[in-house]
């Protein structure tokens, strides 16, 4: 797991050592034990090291091969990395016991084939001096970042736009495009634009070829082509997921695991201990006292005793207000909730202990864990007829919940996307009419996450524009303190088997994630088992947001200068909903946060 950056140019100058050295220094944060840089002629490539699987200075970065022809600068793991070397053993002399060298002669091996053996997260580049080639890819859902730029001449890439920043010769500006899509729609990294017009992310499964000065795109992995044998029963997918986290206990270096009390995060403790007898693995766990919104502790304390190192963090409004400013800066982009900084109080705190972590990021994606998929499961029923059924789940769902959030949702889903679109438009109301207007007609986001005639089509649809900004957030925060984030739900194996499974083994009865439910009944309490709600890493960001010292923030804010100037957001709207919020006539605490995120991402990154 590590940082990596790199300079390629498009004409004939040599690469300026001050700028690779720039760019590395600036992701420091993602490799604090050790660094590294290549460069020769127009080719420069740049690594920061954490240590996870062998720990000797033999696998440091570059890596180097085959006469020094070939370099790799790599970020992630691959975690059957040992069941690939013995394929390899009788072909390569192996110096190292690491991951890096193995995936360094797959490539050699197999060639740019070699994705497709890989079971890990991944973002690398290669380059083959003999060839002047430069070939970069990326893992198959976007667990580990890759950014680019282009100009006449030079390429550039980086684990972080913050690197690419540091050696631009102009100034930023902001992509309104993605701050459209982001203050409507909550969405972010649904494409492959990012808030800093210009540079781009590779897309996930994809990779790209720089020769001749020309840039080759192509896609190596589509979840649907692949997708196939789905699950049948719950012992299966027990079975995959036990042998997901198997692999992802590989490390030289402590491990530990994201506690929030949900059905996700209990699974893989539960399973820690009942198959890999781990009930000392250090838990991480974000609580804010009783009955505070985002307090998960009377379902965390029901592994009290079994769990033997337990952790407990207490993110404070005073804390977020100290750590503010560095939080903004870590995650580089706006983002829509606090919840995120939960998780940054974690691997802040984790540090000390850990260098892995283990979390259960993954799982709503492909079993339909959030409560708007019930819309899109409604709308299959209403298709194919069973209006009987249909009116059953509506009745599970009212009994279960007490609210009637799924069949809004499904009305929703069944009208036109252009009204989808104006409906949310309309619902913020804060938006300056000449803005919303230009960008309101160029939105990607309603077809594509909207516009899913099925729950599996629609979870498929998460996989390919909604989930990678969830993972973008826990790379930043974990990576940020030198923390390695792994994700045991995202085993392409797992997957694979299960975003196109029975609708049955996802919703059934009013719940959500029914497979699952069945398949861990004998090793998570039934209290966490059987929850209703959906809760996950949140704070209580409604009251912080009421508090006088956050007041003092927020009203700066919003009548600053540079907010009212910058021809978004309507001043006006935004002090009269936030009164009302303050007035306790409405809870808008996630608009208000993105308000507030914007123009200190504006005032950090673009002014």
């Amino acid at each position: 797991m590590c940082g990596i950056t790199g300079i390629f140019q498009l004409n004939n100058d040599n690469v300026s050592e001050i700028d690779i050295k720039k760019m590395v220094q600036s992701i420091k944060h993602r490799g604090p034990d050790g660094d590294g840089i290549y460069i020769k002629d127009k080719v420069a490539l740049g690594h920061t090291r954490l240590s996870i699987i062998d720990l000797s200075t033999n696998a440091n970065q570059p890596f180097y091969a085959i006469d020094n022809r070939y370099i790799l600068v790599f970020n992630g793991e691959i975690y059957n990395y040992l069941e690939i070397k013995e394929e390899l053993k009788n072909e390569y002399n192996f110096s190292t016991s690491s991951d890096t060298e193995v995936l360094m002669y797959s490539y050699l091996k197999w060639g740019k084939e070699c994705m497709h053996k890989f079971n890990g997260m991944f973002s690398f580049a290669i380059y083959d001096i003999d060839l002047d080639e430069l070939f970069c890819a990326r893992d198959r859902f976007g667990v580990k970042p890759f950014y680019y730029y282009q100009d006449e001449s030079r390429f550039l890439f980086s684990s972080e736009p913050i690197s690419i920043l540091s050696v631009l010769n102009e100034k930023p500006t902001p992509d309104y495009q993605r701050i459209y899509d982001y203050l409507i729609f909550n969405r972010t990294d649904h494409d492959d634009d990012t808030f800093f017009k210009g540079i781009k992310k590779l897309n996930h499964g994809s990779f790209l070829t720089i020769k001749n000065k020309k840039i080759e795109l192509k896609r190596w992995y589509d979840l649907k082509k692949e997708a196939k044998n789905s699950f049948t029963n719950a012992e299966q997918y027990y079975n995959s997921l036990k042998d997901s986290i198997k692999l992802r206990l590989r490390s030289d270096v402590p491990v530990g695991l994201t506690l929030s009390g949900g059905l996700d995060s209990s699974t893989i403790a539960g399973m820690l201990m009942s198959d890999f007898n781990k009930s000392d693995v250090n838990t991480f766990s974000a609580v804010y006292g009783e009955n505070q919104t985002g307090d998960e502790s009377k379902f965390i304390d029901l592994f009290k005793g079994k769990l033997s190192n337990m952790h407990f963090i207490f993110p404070t409004p005073e804390n977020l207000l100290t750590d503010l400013d560095k939080f903004i800066e870590a995650q580089q982009e706006p983002f829509g909730t606090t919840s995120i900084y939960a998780s940054y109080s974690i691997m802040k705190e984790a540090n000390e202990s850990v260098k892995v972590m283990l979390n259960g990021q993954g799982a709503d994606e492909h079993l339909a864990g959030y409560h708007y998929f019930f819309g899109n499961y409604f709308l299959v029923l209403f298709k194919k007829f069973k209006w009987l059924k249909l009116i059953r789940e509506n009745i599970n769902y009212y009994k279960t919940y007490k609210s009637t959030f799924a069949l809004k949702s499904f009305i929703y889903f069944t009208l036109p996307k252009r009204l989808q679109s104006k409906m949310k438009v309309s619902e913020k109301g804060v938006l300056y009419a000449d803005f919303s207007n230009i960008f309101f007609k160029t939105s990607s986001v309603p077809t594509k996450l909207f516009g899913s005639e099925t729950l599996n089509e629609s979870l498929l649809n998460h996989f390919e524009y909604k989930l990678e900004h969830l993972l973008k957030w826990d790379d930043r925060n974990s990576m940020r303190f030198g923390i390695e984030s792994r994700n045991p739900f995202l085993d392409y194996r797992l997957i694979e088997r299960s975003i196109f499974m029975d609708e049955k083994f996802k919703i059934d009865h009013g719940m959500t994630k029914t497979i699952l439910r069945e398949a861990i009944k004998n090793i998570v309490p039934s209290e966490i088992r059987l929850r209703k709600d959906k809760v996950g890493f949140e704070t209580p960001e409604d009251e912080w947001f009421r508090r006088e010292d956050f007041q003092k923030i927020i009203w700066e804010i919003l009548n600053s200068d540079s907010f009212n100037n910058r021809g978004i957001i309507d001043p006006l709207v935004a002090v009269k909903q936030y009164q009302k919020h303050l007035n306790r006539e409405i809870n808008i605490a996630r608009e208000i946060w993105k308000w507030v995120n914007l123009e200190l991402w504006f005032r950090k990154f673009i002014d």
